[in-house]
């Protein structure tokens, strides 16, 4: 279904296109807000904050080629507010539920599940030190894939800022998976 029509139907009530919309956009909002948190818990509560925040502002949402990044930007807010309030009241534990109890099913074997798995720590590590600027570039535009414009438009910077930052920031990341042992 078209985007603008899914809209229309949204705005005029239907639980079905509101829940079409949801199922359209959530993976991206939880992506894109675990990779902010690191906790996938959080990452649904915000994704759901999201959501609330879109129904309440159905009129403002842009259509076809605006929506994603001006969803994108309503996540990217949540975050950093929830990070903000994160820091003002530290948790309890740095392990999460996830780390702690993942109990998924895989068609991997044991040694193949815990290389990856090692490898996405290691990823996440690396992009944790990342100035917040870069990590934000890598996260939009490797992890999300938006274009150059779009990430302009969601962290209100020039697009040619956008173009050397990226640059830069995929050669700290590779710096930082090198000196941790990913490289080549």
């Amino acid at each position: 279904m078209e985007l603008a029509h899914l809209l229309d139907l949204v705005r005029d009530g239907d639980e079905l296109a509101w829940e079409a919309f949801v199922r359209a956009y959530q993976g991206r909002v939880f992506g894109l807000a675990y990779h902010y948190t690191a906790q996938a818990e959080d990452a649904r509560d915000l994704a759901q904050e999201v959501f609330l925040r879109i129904y309440q502002n159905l009129a403002l949402v842009p259509d076809e080629g605006g929506c994603l990044p001006w969803i994108l930007r309503i996540a990217r807010n949540a975050c950093i507010d929830h990070l903000r309030r994160r820091k003002a009241r530290p948790p309890l534990w740095d392990l999460s539920a996830d780390e702690l109890f993942d109990l998924r099913s895989s068609d991997q074997s044991p040694e193949e599940a815990h290389l990856e798995a090692v490898r996405k720590t290691m990823v996440h590590r690396a992009l944790q030190e990342l100035t917040d600027l870069n990590r934000e570039i890598i996260l939009l535009k490797e992890i999300q894939g938006l274009g150059l414009d779009e990430i302009a438009a969601i962290l209100d910077v020039p697009v040619g800022t956008v173009k050397s930052r990226s640059s830069r920031a995929r050669l700290e990341l590779a710096q930082k998976l090198a000196a941790a042992g990913m490289g080549g």
